[in-house]
């Protein structure tokens, strides 16, 4: 038998394999019925032999018997789709076949093959149809035996670089593809024919043979083959190019990564690293970041050099093709890649570089100029970081050992990721800028440092609830008062940020004004309230509005320290009261009336008078301090400010530092501020005072006895401007005021001479003219005093002058 002989019996028996016979006459009756035909349509060879064919189908295909009959006579056979009905009636759809045969007698014969279509999908396609499904087919299709070698493919399987289909022939897998790992992929096929169960979108990453320098990806697909007798015959599978597909969704995986980990923070720095964390190894072996060293300052940028590191990454440990470090400056040669990019704003690929081009930074650390073959890059990809039409850097991306280049696919894919990376180096950026300038308004509005005086030891810690700008509306403040007196201030400004630092600032100011008036606590608190409510009435401020502008509601609390006797007088407003650490380190809260917040109205503010011992220590702080929200209440806030104030500490500053941590974390749902003060008093070697009587023939008397003062005290040099300042106010007392007199002279920093008198007026400093006998007393004080001025107590009043002691007037 010859090989198309063989062919033709192989594909006869394929077409009639699963097919029911049955004969018929040239009359179309059933001369002949088996039991495939019986199983058919269920009719019994008794009942069916000596039928019409017509009996045997629908009505509308008995019509179509005298073409089909003429078909079969013309071209000897007829194939085409046909309804039967079985001996029940219900309809069979069937693939039929009808071959003229004649019999020994010559009379004609009709042999009809029936194959029902719900078990045979498919067969009622011809045979070259169905060959041209497999053979035209885009997608691959190739067939192993049980040994897994090929014993079939099909020409599509040619694109992916295999050897035409006679040559594949025979081999495995991996002979055929040694790019792929052909290990995993033979053990899905071992997989399918020892179960039987088929394998779908099995997706397999690697390179073909039709493209060795580029990674490619593909979907397979397995199904086992069986023979009649249901043993496996080998494995047919498909094979689909999805490599776009495969990059699409590595592009979106990256851009998902990025959108992730790039921006998390508002630092230029950390986030162009992130960039070059990110695009390693997903795009690029190598990655530098360089950035417009205004950029990094927060300024504008300007678009020129110099660029500084700020970032790159490698797939190499510890980056051994850097040549310049994070954050030294990138010297990029004139007219280099870098700069063009930079100045143009448009990206820059280069698919294959020259390997002994020079590279582009500064040179190696040995002075030679390193080299692409030296470094092993092999292809380069330069895109300009903009964001809002500035350019603020450029990214340089470089393949080392992935051998594909850098095609216009990843340049797209470089351009979305630094786009990305590019609007948070700008929010950066302008961050920067803006907290540069917050904190510039911030140091100009709280005190740089403590003034030094010899009342209390002091110290303080702020902390602001908005960490971007590091500014809210709590503060504090120190302010030397005459006497060598000192007035502490804590506030807080309802809201955080610039408008709440805005307006803490202009309510230091008051306060400090205010103070310069030498009047009690609780007059300073008046003045302040009225201030305050006066401003929100002009800016139109009041219930149901919002201005973080205004400093109504405000809360503050004053206290005035004297440490000549040790007396403290305090009042408040709208603010928690003061906590006192005595010296054997018992805490206790100062039972201080609460006044009205500033500016909302309410009943007159109260002050207290009391007497601290040496070494007692004031700690006033914002309410900030004591609870952490709502739901603590303020009982539980001053028994955890309590036990964190009793616990000691080497040093005072140490000592406020802890408490703030304790008590405050991080983030702070509100600011705080703690300013502590340790008191002091004065020696009795530090004060001086005398009754001088209403005389003013006395008045020399009261030079004398101050000038033997200032002698004990070493201070000779002020004799003569003391005196003087001695006998005028003495005088100015005498000549005005009524009721007793008092001298007194303090040496601290600076020397104070103080009279007091129980007048209610005020003296007045005036020019006189030439021609005026007096009024020059007041002049002469402030001529030769520091600073001078008058402070009211209970039963009268006070006139000091101040001389300082660093620097004696001669």
């Amino acid at each position: 038998m010859g090989a198309q002989e063989e062919q033709d019996t192989t594909r006869h028996r394929f077409d009639v394999a699963d097919a029911a016979p049955l004969l018929l006459d040239a009359h179309g009756t059933v001369t002949g019925w088996t039991r495939d035909a019986e199983r058919l349509l269920h009719y019994p060879a008794s009942e069916a032999v000596g039928q019409s064919v017509t009996a045997l189908i629908t009505p509308e295909d008995a019509l179509r018997l005298p073409e089909i009959t003429v078909r079969c006579r013309t071209d000897g056979s007829w194939a085409g789709l046909l309804t039967a009905l079985d001996r029940h009636g219900r309809p069979v759809r069937v693939m039929v076949r009808i071959t003229v045969a004649d019999d020994t007698d010559g009379s004609e014969r009709w042999l009809v093959l029936l194959s029902e279509m719900a078990e045979a999908p498919g067969w009622d396609m011809s045979r070259p149809v169905l060959e041209q499904l497999v053979t035209r087919s885009p997608i691959g299709i190739a067939i192993v035996d049980t040994d897994l070698r090929c014993v079939w493919s099909n020409p599509a399987l040619e694109q992916f670089g295999s050897a035409p289909a006679p040559q594949r022939l025979g081999l495995r897998f991996g002979e055929i593809q040694p790019g792929l790992d052909a290990e995993s992929i033979e053990a899905q096929m071992r997989h399918v024919l020892e179960t039987g169960e088929p394998i779908v979108g099995y997706e397999h990453v690697g390179r073909v043979r039709a493209a060795p320098h580029r990674e490619t990806a593909h979907t397979m697909s397995f199904t086992r083959l069986d023979d009649d007798q249901g043993h496996p015959m080998g494995v047919y599978y498909t094979v689909v190019d999805i490599t776009e597909r495969h990059r699409a969704r590595q592009r979106l995986a990256l851009l998902d990564r990025a959108g992730e980990f790039i921006g998390r923070s508002l630092d230029s720095r950390r986030t162009a690293q992130e960039l070059a964390d990110v695009a390693v190894p997903a795009l690029a072996d190598y990655i530098t970041v360089d950035l417009l060293e205004s950029v990094l300052r927060g300024a504008e940028p300007t678009g020129r050099v110099p660029l500084v590191r700020a970032g790159q990454q490698s797939v190499n440990e510890g980056v051994p093709e850097a040549v310049v470090a994070v954050g030294d400056v990138a010297a990029y040669r004139p007219g280099s890649p870098p700069l063009r990019c930079l100045a143009s704003g448009e990206p820059w690929r280069e698919a294959r570089l020259d390997p002994l081009a020079a590279e582009w930074a500064t040179d190696m650390p040995d002075g030679r100029r390193a080299t692409f073959l030296e470094l092993g890059l092999h292809s380069v990809m330069v895109v300009p970081i903009r964001a809002r039409g500035v350019t603020l850097g450029v990214t340089t991306f470089f393949r080392r050992r992935r051998q594909e280049p850098f095609d216009a696919d990843d340049l797209n894919l470089a351009e979305d990721l630094v786009s990305r990376a590019a609007v948070c180096v700008d929010n950066a950026r302008r961050y920067t800028r803006e907290r540069e300038a917050a904190l510039v308004l911030q140091r100009s509005l709280l005190p740089h440092r403590l003034p030094e005086q010899d009342a209390v030891e002091v110290t303080a810690c702020y902390r602001p609830a908005d960490e971007l700008t590091g500014l809210g509306g709590d503060w504090y403040d120190l302010i030397p008062l005459s006497g060598a007196r000192v007035a502490l201030v804590v506030g807080e400004v309802p809201g955080h940020g610039i408008g709440a630092a805005a307006a803490m600032g202009r309510l230091r100011t008051a306060v400090r004004t205010l103070a310069a008036l030498e009047l009690p606590p609780e007059e300073v608190l008046g003045h302040l309230d009225d201030l305050v409510a006066r401003a929100a009435r002009e800016e139109g401020v009041g219930p149901g509005t919002e201005d973080t502008d205004s400093a109504q509601g405000s809360g503050c609390v004053y206290v005035v320290y004297d440490p000549v006797d040790g007396q403290c007088t305090m009042a408040t407003a709208g603010h928690p009261a003061p906590a006192v650490i005595l010296p054997d380190g018992t805490v206790a809260f100062v039972d201080l009336p609460q006044g009205p917040s500033l500016g909302v109205g309410g009943p007159p503010f109260e002050s207290v008078e009391l007497v601290l011992a040496e070494g007692s220590t004031l700690a006033l702080h914002t309410d900030g301090l004591l609870a952490r929200g709502e739901k603590w209440a303020v009982d539980v806030g001053r028994d955890r400010l309590r036990q964190a104030l009793e616990r000691p500490a080497p040093t005072l500053d140490l000592r406020c530092r802890t408490v703030v941590d304790a008590l405050a974390p991080d983030r702070p749902h509100d600011d705080v501020a703690l300013l502590m003060a340790r008191t002091r008093l004065l020696g009795p070697e530090q004060v001086a005072d005398w009754d001088v009587p209403v005389d003013p023939a006395l008045v020399a008397e009261a030079r004398k006895t101050a000038s033997r003062q200032l002698t004990d005290w070493g201070l000779e040099e002020f004799a003569f401007t003391t005196e003087l300042i001695v006998s005028e106010l003495v005088t100015n007392a005498i000549r005005h005021a009524v009721g007793p007199i008092r001298l007194r002279l303090i040496r601290e920093r600076s020397l104070v001479c103080e009279v007091f008198d129980s007048g209610a007026t005020a003296p007045h400093l005036r020019h006189p003219r030439t021609t005026d006998e007096g009024g020059r007393g007041l002049l002469l004080v402030s001529q030769f005093a520091q600073r001078w001025g008058t402070r009211f107590a209970p039963d009268g009043k006070i006139i000091w002058a101040e001389q300082s002691l660093q620097e004696p007037i001669t």
